[in-house]
């Protein structure tokens, strides 16, 4: 974890990114509460690039990684049923079915005695996790970066906020299954549908801007260090790469 905002910022430019004073209290607040962070901006300001180094600042092993589309319904983003591997296990252990049934007498009783091994076919071994289900069961600490949440349904919205209000989720044939460890969770917006009112989802949000003329130089310095020069000779003539793409409103302004 970080002990504080410079920690986050002095972790993070070891790791050759910059991170600007308002970017790192949102990382420190969301680690310190463990609430999810909101990236919002235009898609190509470096969103996913800001997840992976968190993962990595984080000491984090793995990054899963969730992508939003319309139609994104519970059972793709949380978990599946490996039935193809069910029906397998059914072919190779037939044997063992006719002995259970060994005896039944009637239809029913045949079936009250399948149905009594159910838990052998729908446990664990059978479950396909799917990102969601991976970040609530990783061993190890993660970063859950759910991409482009404004592009899924709003029904889905409501049960994705539902969950990481107490990162748990209950599958009927296994119980309730809570995270080993709370992941940081990521959300990315580029602005493609208004969402959730934040008065009702509370939680660290960044409006992912454009860098001022100081940030563009330090992250040239710091990138391309033969190219800073002639940026610095750019900048105190007024003019700087960020300001040719400022023709797009920021959302955070808007």
């Amino acid at each position: 974890m970080f002990s504080s905002i410079e920690d986050v910022i002095e972790r993070f430019a070891k790791g050759n990114y910059i991170a600007s004073r308002r970017i790192a209290t949102v990382i420190y607040l969301a680690t310190e509460l463990q609430k999810p962070v909101l990236v919002e901006g235009p898609a190509g300001r470096g969103q996913n690039r800001f997840s992976r180094k968190c993962s990595r600042r984080r000491s984090a092993f793995n990054m899963i990684r969730l992508q939003c589309y319309e139609g994104l319904d519970e059972g793709k983003a949380l978990y599946e049923w490996e039935y193809a591997k069910q029906l397998l296990y059914t072919q190779i252990l037939k044997d063992k079915i006719s002995e259970v049934l060994v005896g039944a007498q009637g239809l029913k009783e045949a079936v009250d005695r399948i149905a009594a091994q159910d838990e052998v076919f729908f446990s664990e071994r059978f479950v396909l996790p799917r990102p969601l289900l991976k970040a609530i069961s990783s061993e190890e600490r993660s970063v859950l970066l759910i991409d482009e949440i404004d592009k899924a349904d709003a029904e889905f919205e409501a049960f994705l906020l539902e969950l990481l209000s107490d990162f748990q989720v209950t599958v009927p044939e296994l119980g309730t299954l809570k995270a080993k460890h709370i992941p940081l969770v990521i959300l990315t917006s580029n602005n493609a549908r208004e969402m959730f009112r934040r008065a009702e989802t509370p939680m660290p949000a960044s409006v992912y801007r454009l860098p001022d003329r100081a940030q563009e130089l330090a992250i040239v310095k710091l990138k391309v260090p033969e190219a800073a020069g002639k940026l610095a000779e750019g900048s105190r003539h007024g003019g700087s790469i960020a300001a040719q793409a400022r023709s797009q409103k920021d959302p955070g302004n808007q």
